[in-house]
């Protein structure tokens, strides 16, 4: 009678060795995978929250530029010859004072700032439910559409950390409320506005426009800088092309991008340049 000869069944240490190497492998592979993929996720949401903040930026600054100057059909000589200048621009400032005697406010971000005025009314705003115009912030200006053909309104534009954040945003104080400007638009650092004079070859900065000369100006080109959400897990320096055109690099390792736009003025009614 023949006995069968029982072996012992199990694996060799090389052969557990390698398992586990294949295993940290194939772990390692997929952590990478996740990661990468986590990371370009991360990227891909920023983006396109700059990309809505700085084209929502600029429609709200364009669309108040495209009213500079409005004056209703029926308003009078008189209102027409008292009206203001359609513009009035501050380089790395912000424009401060009673609507009729502005000035400039220098602002830590190097951000420009602007006043536009037109005359409110309920074609140029959307009226309150009070019957009121309203200024850029939907504020109800002081006096009902009945009163008047239309009501003098002065919105200002400009950018500047939160007090309360720290994070950059878009402000907005119009006449409804003089003094209490109101964030619009989160992320935008940088408010950059050139303007063109009719005739002139290129476009000036604010600093360079003469009191005479806001009358006569016909186009403006705006620019947001918008900066993106911090990534602690980011090592690298950021690199990006200012609203200048210069290339340069973001110490913080956050994301930025520029957007432009050129507006025309078409109210205004042309002035010495």
């Amino acid at each position: 009678m023949m006995r069968s000869v029982l072996r012992p069944c199990g694996h060799t240490l090389l052969e557990l060795t390698i398992a586990m190497a294949l295993g940290l492998v194939v772990t390692a592979g997929a952590v990478s995978l996740y990661q990468s993929q986590r990371t370009a996720l991360v990227r891909a949401t920023d983006a396109a929250q700059m990309q809505a903040a700085g084209m929502t930026a600029l429609t709200l600054v364009a669309l108040q530029l495209q009213m500079a100057g409005f004056m209703p059909a029926d308003a009078s000589a008189e209102d027409r010859s008292s009206a203001g200048a359609a513009l009035f621009g501050c380089s790395a400032a912000r424009p401060v004072g009673a609507d009729d005697r502005l000035a400039c406010e220098s602002l830590a971000g190097r951000s420009d700032g602007v006043a536009i005025r037109y005359v409110a009314d309920g074609v140029s705003t959307w009226p309150s439910a009070t019957a009121q115009p309203t200024d850029c912030l939907g504020q109800g200006l002081a006096r009902t559409l009945a009163a008047l053909p239309g009501v003098p309104v002065v919105n200002r534009f400009y950018a500047k950390a939160s007090a309360s954040t720290g994070e950059p945003e878009l402000y907005c104080e119009g006449s409804g409320k003089v003094g209490s400007a109101q964030p619009l638009v989160e992320g935008v650092e940088q408010l950059r506005l050139r303007y063109w004079l009719a005739g002139e070859a290129a476009a000036r900065d604010a600093y360079a426009i003469a009191p005479a000369q806001w009358s006569g100006i016909v186009a403006v080109d705006v620019c947001v800088l918008v900066r993106g959400a911090r990534d602690s897990r980011s090592t690298q320096a950021t690199r990006y092309t200012d609203c200048d055109g210069v290339s340069s690099v973001g110490a913080d390792k956050r994301a930025r991008e520029a957007f432009w736009r050129r507006v025309a003025i078409r109210n205004n009614s042309g002035g010495e340049t």
